[in-house]
Order: C-alpha cells, then sequence, then structure tokens
C-alpha cells in the first residue's frame, strides 16, 4: 500500500503532506511546546525528542574541515532522490532562525525544523571506502527504505 502512494505522489506533495501534518501536531500542542520549537538561535533548544546522534567519525571529519569552528554541517532533506526523499550535506557559516544545532566546539551540525522531522533519531556520520567518503544518515527510525547509495529515502507513512 504504502509502495503505490509513493509511486502516486511526487516527492514535492509528500513533503507538503508531511509538513501540513507537523503544523497541524504544532498547533494541538501546549505554548511551551510551541516555544521551545520557534526558539531563536542563540539559544540553542531542540524540541524535547528530536535529536540527532553525531558519530565519532563525523565529529572528527568536521574538526579537520570546520576551519577552526567558524563552518558547520547543514543537513537538510529535500523532495527527489530514487526513494522519495534525499539528504543534502552542505559546509556553511550561517545560521537561520529555524535551525537547530546539534555538537560542540568545531564539530557542529545544524538542521532546519522541518528536515529535522524526516530524521529525528538518525546518526550523522562520515564514512570512507576505496572509492568514496562522504557524510551519511545512519539508522533513521522514520525512514521506511532507502536505495543503495544511503543518500535517498522513503517516509514511514502511518
Amino acid at each position: 500500500m504504502a509502495f503505490a502512494v509513493r509511486n502516486l505522489l511526487s516527492p514535492i506533495r509528500q513533503r507538503q503532506m508531511v509538513f501540513s501534518h507537523c503544523i497541524k501536531q504544532h498547533f494541538s500542542a501546549n505554548i511551551a511546546d510551541v516555544t521551545a520549537i520557534n526558539a531563536p538561535e542563540t539559544s540553542k533548544t531542540k524540541p524535547n525528542d528530536a535529536k540527532l546522534v553525531i558519530s565519532d567519525s563525523c565529529i572528527k571529519r568536521l574538526q579537520q574541515i570546520s576551519d577552526g569552528g567558524r563552518s558547520f554541517l547543514r543537513i537538510t532533506v529535500e523532495g527527489g532522490g530514487c526513494s522519495g526523499f534525499q539528504y543534502k550535506f552542505d559546509l556553511d557559516n550561517k545560521l537561520n532562525s529555524d535551525d537547530i544545532t546539534f555538537g560542540e566546539g568545531n564539530a557542529k551540525v545544524v538542521i532546519d525544523n522541518l528536515s529535522l522531522e524526516y530524521c529525528a533519531g538518525a546518526t550523522v556520520d562520515y564514512h570512507t571506502e576505496l572509492i568514496r567518503s562522504g557524510f551519511r544518515m545512519l539508522a533513521n527510525p522514520l525512514a521506511e527504505q532507502g536505495c543503495s547509495c544511503g543518500s535517498s529515502f522513503s517516509i514511514k507513512l502511518d
């Protein structure tokens, strides 16, 4: 059933459906929860159960490339890829108002609220192979399946 739904709906429509579901959940939450989710970037607060785990290899690589802590790894989830959604990893140095920061010192990972809805509880890892190396997401509890390259996934439909 989920396979048929995924194939019928475009990735953009899936993202809109999940976003509208998230908005409904947020409006039904109490004021304290909404305040915590929309807190300014200076407080670096995270929603109660939303978190990312950062592996040791990811921390080590970020310390090497972060330009003395001035840059951080930005993760976004976009519609696309062979499974419906894809992870995008970029080095950035500007925080947005809806960003949530994980990590400390020279090894920081930043993700926006909407993208975190798709990967809360996942592990950010840096993997090195003979032919390639790069950041990747592991053990995403919200992903139903992914492609063999590991850069795209589909969400679990309740």
